[in-house]
C-alpha cells in the first residue's frame, strides 16, 4: 500500500468568471475515467443553481462538505449570521446532492478558520473547519493547465506524506490540468482518497486567506 495519499479538494462555489457548470462536469467525467475519489465543499447556492451537477458529485462517491451558503468571509458575520448561513447551506446542499455534509466545512477564502466565534459555531452545527496544505491558486487569471499541473505535483511530492490540494471547480486550467496530475502523482505512487480516508488533516489553511470569487 502506498504511504502517499492526496485528497484533491475542490471548492465549488459561484465565481466571478466561469461557464457556469462545464468545467465542473468535465472534472467529474475525468475522475470517473481516472477512479479517482475526492472532496467537493459546495457552496449552498451554487448547489441549489446546480443541482444536477451536486447529485452526480454524490453520486459517484465522491465526499462531499460545506462551503458555506453566501460565500462571505465567515468572520464577518454576527454570531446570528453564522448559524443561518451554515444552515442554509446545509439544508440546499441536502436538497440537491441528497447528502448530509457533515463533518466537513471549508471556510471561504479560509477566513475565520481561526476565528473562536467562527469555530463555536462550527462546532455546535456539527462541523469542523478543513483547510489544506496545497494551493496553487488555480483561480488565477493567466493561470494556464500546464502550470497547475506542474505547481500541485511539486506541492505534493515536496511533502511527501499525506496531502491536501485545494482546488476549485470552475478555472478552465484546473480542468485542463486535472488529468496529468492523476496520471504523475500515481506514476509517483500516490493514491487519491477522500478526506474521510485520512487519519490527519490540516484544520487551519495553508496559505494566506485571500479572496478567489
Amino acid at each position: 500500500m502506498t504511504d502517499l495519499r492526496v485528497a484533491l479538494t475542490f471548492d465549488a462555489e459561484h465565481p466571478d468568471r466561469a461557464p457556469g457548470a462545464a468545467v465542473s462536469e468535465r472534472i467529474l467525467d475525468i475522475l470517473e475515467r481516472e477512479s479517482a475519489r475526492a472532496t467537493f465543499f459546495l457552496q449552498g447556492r451554487w448547489a441549489s443553481a446546480y443541482p444536477d451537477v451536486a447529485r452526480r458529485i454524490a453520486g459517484a462517491g465522491h465526499l462531499v462538505g460545506n462551503h458555506s451558503h453566501s460565500h462571505a468571509p465567515m468572520d464577518h458575520l454576527t454570531d446570528a449570521g453564522l448559524v443561518e448561513d451554515i444552515a442554509e447551506a446545509e439544508a440546499a446542499i441536502r436538497a440537491a446532492a441528497g447528502v448530509d455534509s457533515r463533518p466537513w466545512f471549508r471556510c471561504p477564502f479560509g477566513a475565520g478558520a481561526d476565528d473562536v466565534r467562527v469555530r463555536r459555531a462550527l462546532d455546535s452545527a456539527g462541523y469542523r473547519h478543513v483547510g489544506w496544505d496545497v494551493d496553487v491558486d488555480d483561480w488565477e487569471i493567466g493561470r494556464t493547465g500546464q502550470a497547475v499541473e506542474a505547481d500541485v505535483l511539486t506541492g505534493v511530492l515536496d511533502r511527501g506524506r499525506d496531502t491536501v490540494v485545494l482546488l476549485h471547480t470552475w478555472p478552465k486550467a484546473t480542468g485542463d490540468a486535472l488529468t496529468g496530475i492523476i496520471i504523475r502523482l500515481r506514476d509517483a505512487g500516490a493514491a487519491f482518497v477522500g478526506l474521510d480516508e485520512l487519519e490527519q488533516m490540516p484544520a487551519d489553511p495553508g496559505a494566506p486567506a485571500r479572496r478567489t470569487a
